[in-house]
């Protein structure tokens, strides 16, 4: 039985956290990933079960995000369940290693890719994430997305220089989606003397994660707010429920502000889509 009969409040966009796997291990990652993490306690038929139910509740739009999805097995039967119910699907990866028989999968038409960039200098983007050579490997493979037409935006986390440089070296190499955003205060980047900003406000209003292990949150970023777990209760349930909606009233709403898809600062990182111009 759900919580209460309370009708579930409007959602558009779901993000689905896969895995917790990664072979990096990022000085700011909001979830801690990394190459020991495992993919959790969901099923395929449990993430079938949540893009059903996301999709009942007028869900369009779904990201799958890590860790490094493109680690997790099922990604192409997730991919291809999600195109099925009507969703678009957005995949955040860090474009390290891309395996051939998965690229028809990131090509199929509503599928796009949304990836991180951390300087042009590969010393730099390389001490982020903890991997000698990520950043020859990452360059690679956007050049390669780019060359099959593959829908595309890079983040670049961090500012100054270092920030303008990354900026510049993705228009040159043809990349036109690109947003910037400072490092947040979550994960392994809380308490960093690097870490210049929190949450934005906007967590819960309209959107929602689903973490490894099945719980609920208002983003993956805020994962620390419980709002219930989709092995135990459907998502319609969760949404409506006393748990979820305590979860939202306690996200900090104070630096919310307008969501301006062409600011040069989204909504917490590269982690949100917005509609994609092309």
């Amino acid at each position: 039985m759900p919580p209460t009969t309370m009708p579930a409040p409007a959602l558009d966009f779901i993000a689905l956290e896969i895995t917790g796997r990664c072979q990096l291990a990022c000085s700011h990652c909001y979830a801690e990933s990394g190459p020991t993490a495992g993919h959790g306690t969901m099923t395929v038929d449990d993430w079938h079960k949540v893009i059903d139910d996301a999709a009942g509740l007028g869900v369009r739009q779904v990201a799958m995000i890590g860790g490094e999805p493109t680690l997790h097995p099922a990604l192409p039967d997730l991919v291809g369940y999600a195109l099925a119910a009507g969703l678009t699907v957005e995949i955040f990866s860090n474009l390290v290693r891309v395996p051939a028989e998965l690229w028809p999968t990131l090509m199929r038409l509503g599928v796009r890719l949304a990836t991180s960039y951390y300087a042009a200098s590969a010393a730099d983007h390389d001490r982020v994430t903890g991997r000698a050579g990520s950043h020859a490997l990452t360059r690679a493979n956007l050049i390669e997305v780019l060359r099959r037409s593959i829908p595309l935006r890079v983040g670049i986390v961090g500012g100054g220089d270092a920030a303008d440089r990354a900026h510049s070296d993705l228009l040159g190499l043809g990349v036109t989606n690109i947003r910037r955003d400072v490092v947040r205060a979550f994960g392994r980047a809380a308490g960093h003397d690097g870490a210049t900003a929190g949450g934005c406000g906007h967590c819960g209003l309209g959107r929602a994660a689903v973490l490894p292990d099945g719980r609920i949150t208002p983003c993956v970023m805020s994962r620390g707010l419980d709002g219930g777990n989709v092995r135990d209760t459907p998502l319609a349930g969760l949404l409506a429920g006393k748990q979820w909606q305590a979860a939202v009233e306690s996200v900090p709403r104070s630096r919310m502000g307008p969501c301006d898809p062409d600011s040069d600062h989204e909504r917490c990182g590269p982690v949100h889509p917005e509609p994609d111009p092309n």
